[in-house]
């Protein structure tokens, strides 16, 4: 489908970027932190490490992998850790060395991390000594041949670090006992590397960057082969989104997703480098009363989140005292943004939340609203440039605008496929396109409406019903905190809808929640079961898990 929405963006964006411009994440890292030397690049835990630093601290990270280690090209790495500093050093030190770095959550059960670990090859990992028990649970099952651990206060100073090393495992007891051969500490790899010349690495555009694991479409977790190519494609394609409405040197963005997520991994870690822009990381986002109290010590300019996180905060009294006045715009990802959430943010915080959309097979960017749209609209936006999209049907035809399909993308950030899963690659990935997997539309201005994912669609006596419609409208009644609707057998309608609530007052009244929803749905959208729950399942970036619900 050809672009002639490219327009809409605002002045000053490029409607092409040039893919080809650098071979691999290493020569932006490189080109970046010249050019943006002594601006800050990471804050954590009131400590800031510049580009400078941050430059030389890895490639003293990537010595020691080269040299102690004997880590080569191409070997898997792996990283477990929350949102400190030690993970833009150490990530980006692997890639220095050539390594494809695999991306581990750290609150994984044993049995998530053994299928990870084994699944990828990793030959090392990096991790937390908070969850190290886990790895010791199942490490003599993995590939892994090196452990590095490190400490939440490792590299924010001697003093200060050790105070919160020692609270964290004596006062507040984090760190249940351990016990893993042959480890390395960190700050240890940092000092023995800074005694190595570290040997450069031919990187090219093919070169895997990232193994980056997901559940796809289907089935049990994927790594997804993101090369550097494919990185780099997405961080040019996210600074051409920006365009002028976002100034070098002068731009702090809330990192309080993880980084080892691919939203945050990319629309912040990666792609803020190539404005000079510094990274404010929240090691602990779920402590809302702490997230606020730290947001209002620093003058933040864009805030990237989901759903669930804009919704905590605003529940919290001390996030509505903070000075908003530099804060230029918001950033929605992950799940669909609700609408009251997003009126009440713009309201309370002066920025629109900008609905974008991707997936980890796509680096993940795919689309995004226009830096300069002014309110929500429901539009996930426009396609980045270099990027098509079309929408299809099931017999594999493309229809109409304003006609609901399956989402489909083709661009250079798309993946090479799954990592030694053909069978699981040729189900999504048809002559260069990516069947997403997601329901959507394309009205006739080219912005793309995201309606729900394929296998959430609830059938209700053959209609189509998408809890994302059913949840927008719940979310409107002020008591309501979160929300999810899922369809559960029934004889008479094959179907009907259920829907699960967190509310502020803990209690529901159904017969007010039928009246509401009769009022702003058709008959057979309304739901018939209501449950209520302290709180509902997520995924590591406050993504509620319907799946979880229906199992």
């Amino acid at each position: 489908m050809n672009k002639p929405w490219v327009a809409h963006y605002a002045p000053g964006v490029e409607p092409e970027i040039d893919a080809a411009k650098y071979n691999s994440v290493v020569e932006i890292f490189d080109t970046y932190t010249d050019m943006y030397a002594g601006n800050k690049a990471y804050i954590s835990m009131h400590t800031s490490v510049t580009y400078q630093e941050l430059r030389a601290k890895s490639e003293d990270f990537a010595a020691y992998l080269q040299h102690q280690m004997g880590l080569k090209k191409g070997d898997k790495f792996a990283i477990m850790l929350p949102n400190i500093l030690q993970y833009p050093i150490a990530l980006f030190g692997a890639l220095k060395a050539g390594l494809t770095v695999v991306n581990v959550n750290p609150l994984y059960t044993p049995r998530e991390l053994k299928h990870q670990l084994t699944d990828s090859g990793a030959k090392a990992i990096l991790v937390i000594e908070n969850f190290a028990h886990v790895l010791e649970a199942i490490v003599d099952e993995t590939p892994i041949e090196h452990i590095i651990t490190t400490q939440m206060g490792d590299c924010i100073g001697l003093l200060k670090g050790t105070m919160l090393n020692t609270v964290v495992k004596r006062v507040k007891k984090l760190v249940p006992a351990f016990t893993l051969p042959d480890t390395v500490k960190f700050n240890q790899t940092l000092r023995l590397g800074k005694k190595q010349r570290l040997s450069p690495v031919a990187i090219t555009s093919s070169d895997l960057a990232f193994l980056q694991y997901t559940g796809g479409t289907t089935g049990v977790a994927k790594g997804g082969m993101l090369s550097h190519g494919n990185i780099v494609a997405n961080m040019l394609q996210i600074k051409g989104m920006m365009g002028s409405n976002i100034v070098e040197n002068d731009e702090m963005v809330v990192t309080a997703l993880p980084l080892y997520h691919i939203y945050a991994l990319t629309v912040n870690c990666l792609s803020f480098m190539t404005i000079g822009g510094c990274n404010l990381l929240i090691s602990n986002p779920r402590d809302i009363p702490m997230f606020a109290k730290v947001l209002s010590k620093y003058p933040v300019t864009l805030f990237a989140g989901v759903n669930t996180l804009f919704s905590g905060l605003l529940n919290n009294p001390t996030f509505h005292n903070i000075d908003f006045s530099t804060w230029k715009v918001s950033i929605g990802g992950g799940m669909a943004t609700q609408r009251a959430v997003a009126e009440r943010w713009q309201r309370l915080t002066g920025t629109p939340i900008l609905e974008g959309y991707g997936l980890t097979e796509c680096s993940p960017c795919v689309t995004s609203s226009p830096m300069n749209q002014i309110g929500f609209t429901g539009s996930i936006g426009l396609p980045l440039c270099n990027t098509d999209v079309k929408i299809m049907d099931d017999q594999g035809n493309e229809v109409a605008p304003n006609q609901s399909g399956e989402l489909w993308v083709k661009g250079p950030q798309v993946m090479e496929g799954y990592y030694n899963r053909p069978e699981a690659t040729a189900e999504i990935m048809h002559d260069g396109w990516l069947a997403t997997g997601d329901i959507a539309r394309i009205d006739e201005r080219g912005f793309v409406f995201i309606v729900d994912r394929k296998k959430d669609m609830i059938i209700v006596s053959g209609f189509n019903v998408f809890p994302n419609e059913i949840e927008d409208v719940i979310a409107m009644i002020d008591d309501v905190v979160e929300v999810a609707a899922i369809g559960v057998p029934c004889e008479k309608t094959g179907e009907k809808i259920k829907v699960f609530l967190v509310t502020k007052s803990g209690e529901i009244n159904e017969e007010t929640l039928v009246a509401h929803c009769r009022e702003n749905l058709t008959a057979y959208k309304v739901p018939h079961e209501f449950e209520l729950r302290t709180e509902l399942p997520k995924s590591n970036v406050g993504k509620i898990l319907r799946k979880e619900l229906r199992n």
